[in-house]
């Protein structure tokens, strides 16, 4: 058993922005913390443009000082084009944009190096009756007094605890595309928070911060929703030119050039000539199969989940990077505010298993028209998905959203 006279410690499996949000967190209250993260390479070359909320700025200004501010773009309203380029609904919405790697930069440097170690991997957990052990894949077994799984959609942590929970595939996956040269598009649209729905899916653009993580230079992405039905497509989809098929992503250098070319061949076809543009000048490309993750409990003795090891909700919903921040606060203020960790991580589910549920529900709603091969979110007057309603709830925490559309799941087919 722990003695709990000592400095507690926390043992963290996996170091993206999750683990990250909950080491310095940690740290600052004390805690002796170690984050094993199972990648090797830089994390930090992984992402592309993630969108920042108000409800971010307090864990940031813990983590980094109450002056520290991210690189970032700021914009003023959200923008729904129709198929033939046409502005059709518009949103106020004062938000920033940054990129996932200046986040993760500014963070990863804020903890202490020597307690993170990358190219390990936390391989299994054990609970103890006052403390849990992790084996490590390079052979070592450590014990502490909380073990926390950020380990992400794949997480080992909740496979091991809550088996019954595992990821369940959309139907479509979100192709990404960057271009670090947008002087050939059009330059109303660069600077702008779009959104477009072309036949069968939805595609989201916007202004991205320049690949030094400044704001001078800037360059422009996008995300665009596409339905590749689980089976034969989607395994090609995922299958390298090694014959290599992935399971929840693959590596965007492996994408196969015949992916690409038919990729651009469709949006020839399906969109506007503006965003038309943007594909046909994109760089680079990325594929992310598009999953849910619900669990039913975050909490097991001395192992809790956080972020996407927790939940994962579709992002439309646009809350991912927050929801893991959120997450990290919570449990963090719980364990300050009670003596028992057995009663920290009671209070940690009871405020963060609710929120949870409602980001996967409500990313399940407004995808819905896409799983359900629909031809646009308006095609079923039942869901209620209008543009005017897709651009104003995107923007905000679920829960406000889940009430004014009333019972989600009884809308998805």
């Amino acid at each position: 058993m722990t003695n709990l006279g000592c400095r507690r410690r926390v043992i963290i499996a996996g170091g993206s922005v999750g683990g990250l949000f909950l080491g310095n967190l940690l740290v600052k209250s004390g805690w002796q913390v170690d984050i094993f993260e199972r990648a090797s390479d830089a994390l930090v070359e992984r992402g592309a443009g993630i969108a920042g909320h108000a409800e971010l700025e307090p864990v940031l200004k813990t983590i980094l000082g109450p002056e520290a501010e991210l690189d970032r773009i700021d914009v003023e309203q959200r923008f729904a084009f129709d198929r033939t380029g046409r502005v059709v609904a518009r949103h106020t919405y004062p938000q920033y944009l940054t990129s996932w790697n200046v986040l993760f930069g500014r963070i990863q440097k804020a903890f202490p190096a020597s307690s993170y170690h990358s190219g390990i991997e936390v391989l299994d957990v054990v609970q103890g009756e006052g403390d849990a052990t992790v084996s490590l894949s390079d052979g070592r077994r450590l014990s502490a007094d909380l073990v926390v799984g950020a380990d992400g959609v794949r997480s080992r942590i909740r496979a091991k605890l809550a088996p019954e929970v595992i990821p369940r595939y959309a139907q479509y996956v979100a192709w990404r595309g960057i271009i670090d040269d947008p002087s050939k598009l059009d330059p109303d649209l660069v600077e702008l928070f779009s959104f477009c729905f072309p036949q069968g899916g939805q595609l989201i653009g916007y202004p991205l911060l320049g690949r030094d993580g400044q704001g001078g230079h800037r360059r422009y992405n996008f995300l665009w929703y596409y339905r590749v039905p689980a089976g034969r497509d989607l395994d090609d989809l995922l299958t390298d030119a090694d014959g290599r098929r992935h399971e929840y992503a693959i590596p965007p250098p492996s994408i196969r050039q015949e992916h690409i070319e038919a990729f651009r061949k469709t949006a020839q076809k399906r969109l506007p000539p503006q965003f038309c543009d943007a594909v046909m000048c994109a760089n680079r490309f990325m594929i992310q199969p598009i999953y849910d993750v619900q669990s039913e409990r975050i909490v097991f003795g001395r192992i809790a989940l956080i972020g996407d090891a927790a939940f994962v909700a579709r992002p439309h919903v646009g809350i991912g990077v927050l929801k893991a921040a959120l997450d990290a606060m919570s449990l963090t203020q719980c364990l300050d505010r009670n003596a028992s960790i057995s009663d920290a991580l009671a209070c940690y589910q009871s405020e963060r298993l609710r929120p949870g549920l409602d980001a996967v529900q409500f990313g399940r709603y407004l995808g819905a028209f896409i799983e359900r091969g629909l031809d646009g979110p308006t095609s079923d007057p039942e869901l209620g998905l209008t543009y005017d309603f897709i651009l104003r709830e995107s923007a905000r925490l679920p829960r406000a959203s889940m009430a004014s559309v009333g019972n989600i799941p009884n809308l998805v087919h």
